[in-house]
């Protein structure tokens, strides 16, 4: 039988395991993600907020406007059988794929602007608490 292995010392812990340690800051008591604090982050333009959203809608409208295009090709023009074919199997699935996207664009505008009352609604909140327990 093999012998098992020894217990790590605090030095030699995995990656994942440094970050479940707790974090002894203030502003690990609320985080939104790993990588931002709802604290310490300074305001964002509207800009910065809705860019990801603005583009997949943008490029979600592209995709679908090209599977019109390519759909109204497949019913108008006299091509062989074969690229009418292809066209008619292509232009809808273009045209899905480009409702799809522009519809999750569209979805995440909301779930942003929710997320950013309950952000407010947070800070706060924590300016509440500390007005308090700083006295």
């Amino acid at each position: 039988m093999e012998a098992l292995p020894k217990t790590l010392e605090v030095d030699e812990k995995s990656p994942e395991s440094k970050d479940l340690l707790p974090s002894q800051t203030a502003s690990s008591l609320c985080i939104s993600s790993r990588s931002e604090s709802v604290w310490t982050e300074a305001p964002r333009s509207n800009w910065e907020i809705y860019r990801k959203p603005i583009v997949i809608m943008s490029v979600g409208g592209a995709i679908l406007l090209f599977g019109v295009a390519i759909t109204c090709l497949a019913y108008t023009l006299s091509l062989g059988e074969m690229s009418v074919k292809v066209l008619k199997m292509t232009g809808p699935a273009f045209l899905s794929l480009g409702l799809m996207m522009m519809v999750c664009g569209l979805v995440w505008v909301p779930i942003i602007k929710k997320k950013q009352k309950q952000r407010q609604k947070s800070m706060f909140f924590q300016s509440i608490r500390s007005f308090f327990l700083n006295r």
